[in-house]
């Protein structure tokens, strides 16, 4: 099966529901919110300083499509839109990628509580596997999303 890399992960193909010429969409295997999902440049990239002016253009504009995509599907009233870059501010992959979580009414007690859990959420990454989705939840997630771009 086909790979792309993630940083220090490779990620499979199945998990992946947009690819363009620079950038890849990829469903959460953690989601902090039911369609929480990264854009990322298909280069890896450690920083975001260190994008090509055409890579950030590919970026953003993959990010605002995907967001408007996420927002429609998870019937979301909102966004969260965040990129944690360089590891003060929470970045555990070394890899651009933003996030882009879904947002609705009462999701969190405190809104801006989905920060919090964006840091916690990838500091437990790493040490809690079990409480990764399958790669055919992934994939099945995957799948639906591609389906609604067409």
């Amino acid at each position: 099966m086909a790979t792309l890399r993630f940083g220090q992960h490779v990620i499979k193909v199945s998990a992946v529901f947009l690819q363009t010429e620079l950038s890849f969409a990829l469903v959460n295997r953690k989601p902090v919110v039911p369609g929480h999902v990264l854009v990322c440049p298909l280069r890896p990239v450690e920083r975001f300083r260190d994008l090509l002016p055409e890579e950030v253009a590919d970026l953003f504009s993959t990010t605002q499509r995907v967001a408007s995509l996420v927002e429609r599907h998870f019937n979301a009233s909102s966004l969260t839109i965040s990129i944690q870059d360089g590891p003060e501010a929470g970045q555990t992959v070394k890899h651009v990628h933003v996030h882009i979580l879904p947002r609705k009414v009462g999701d969190f007690e405190r809104n801006d509580s989905v920060y919090d859990e964006l840091q916690k959420h990838d500091r437990e990454e790493e040490d809690m596997p079990s409480k990764w989705r399958t790669e055919e939840e992934m994939a099945a997630e995957a799948s639906d999303l591609s389906n609604q771009l067409h």
